[in-house]
């Protein structure tokens, strides 16, 4: 099978409740994560594997014109990633499906698709030799073969059962502890040949989703195969993580940070042996970065662990950053402490400021001083264009985007939704 002719489809149709705020206001595969969007990781490890053709299974409004808007065609996205021959990308018209698996039938029949599809998520981070994996789909005759990563927590996932030839023999979605037949998941990378078309546009399939309201891949495509005796096959991942909670998404960062992958960074790092990057190329970013690097010489600057810095961000005197991605154009004040949390673009922290464990989204402003020092920990997530004032302390709460937190607020295990929250619990 040659790899430039699979179709990379992609689909993008829930509302990702578990990562909010983040994803309140922006499509999950765009929010920002290590510089850049989530879905730019699966698709430039795939594109550098030869991968040319993606199709975008967009469901509602906020995913269709996020996704478009950034990567309309393609054109942008090869240029970045320097891929030649350039990507191509389709979007799912509008048409409403009825989940994942609907959303594959709708593309497939509406682009004509005959060749194999390659189906991934726009929010998990995975490492795949995508020669394998097709060697191995062609070597068995599957009609379909699945990725599965081992997971400790089984409920959250669909769970697989497989013979010693790799075959499924059984798979569950979602089951309780006592039920699960294996701690192997599904990590929601398929490989489907072309006569899977047929199968979903057949009528067994249609009853179910007239049964059912609804054709998921975890729910309802897969369990229907397996049971019918079709050829699906297991191919075990070595790294993969589901990006789909603040808690999920700081392990995740923190192990990338610390070389679970392969994060594309080109520039150099700025101490030795150890990967602390600063990111830039223009005169500006590079004049920036030296100031960095000189700062931590001179122990006026404390970087511990690993830690990516974006272009054009600026950092006080006396701040440390511990095991932290803090991203473009952010200016970050004196005394700051930083550990183990994300801070995405222009964001602007105040003078004694302590983050960790936590998540600021893009434009939050966190006010603090010497006096009234800001405190955001225990995996708080501070939604987009948030303004925290001074004194405040925000434990294991969410906040949720364009708010203001008034000065001196302290929050416990809270998800301020809106403004009437903010009114109600200060009042």
């Amino acid at each position: 099978m040659d790899i430039e002719k699979l179709r990379c489809f992609i689909p993008i149709g829930g509302q990702a409740k578990r990562l909010r705020p983040l994803t309140h206001d922006i499509s999950k595969p765009c929010v920002r994560f290590l510089n850049r969007a989530l879905i730019e990781y699966s698709m430039a490890m795939l594109a550098e594997q030869g991968v040319r053709n993606f199709i975008f299974g967009e469901l509602g409004h906020t995913n269709y014109t996020n996704l478009f808007d950034q990567y309309a065609e393609g054109v942008g996205f090869s240029a970045k990633y320097k891929i030649e021959p350039r990507v191509h990308i389709k979007h799912q018209p509008n048409m409403d499906d009825l989940g994942s698996a609907d959303s594959y039938r709708l593309n497939t029949e509406y682009y004509d698709v005959r060749d194999p599809v390659l189906v991934v998520q726009g929010d998990n981070i995975f490492d795949i030799d995508l020669g394998d994996f097709v060697r191995r789909h062609e070597e068995k005759g599957a009609l379909m073969t699945i990725a599965l990563a081992r997971v400790e927590s089984v409920e959250e996932y669909g769970i697989a059962e497989l013979d010693k030839d790799l075959r499924i023999r059984r798979f569950i979605e979602k089951p309780p502890a006592e039920r699960a037949p294996s701690n192997l998941a599904n990590a929601g990378i398929y490989l489907l040949s072309p006569e899977a078309r047929k199968i979903v546009e057949g009528e067994e399939v249609r009853k179910i989703m007239e049964e059912r309201g609804r054709l998921d891949f975890g729910f309802d495509l897969i369990p229907h195969l397996v049971d019918r005796g079709f050829p699906v096959y297991g191919y075990e991942l070595e790294v993969w993580y589901d990006v789909g909670t603040p808690e999920m998404y700081l392990k995740a960062m923190h192990d990338l940070l610390h070389g679970a992958l392969d994060i594309r960074i080109l520039e150099e790092r700025i101490l030795p042996n150890r990967n602390v990057w600063v990111q830039g190329y223009s005169e500006e970013s590079v004049r920036r970065r030296e100031e960095i690097a000189k700062k931590v010489r001179e122990s006026k600057l404390s970087i511990e662990g690993a830690a990516l810095i974006g272009r054009h961000t600026r950092i006080g005197d006396y701040s440390r950053i511990s095991d932290s991605n803090i991203d473009n154009f952010c200016i970050v004040g004196e005394h700051v402490n930083v550990e183990r949390s994300a801070i995405m673009d222009a964001a602007k922290i105040g003078d004694y400021a302590h983050i960790s464990d936590s998540i600021l989204g893009r434009t939050v402003v966190v006010e603090s001083t010497r006096d009234a020092a800001t405190h955001i920990e225990s995996t708080s997530v501070i939604g987009n264009a948030v303004h925290v004032r001074k004194g405040c302390r925000l434990i294991r709460t969410k906040v949720g985007p364009g708010l203001t937190i008034p000065p001196g607020m302290t929050y416990i295990d809270k998800f301020l939704h809106n403004y009437e929250d903010v009114v109600q619990l200060t009042s």
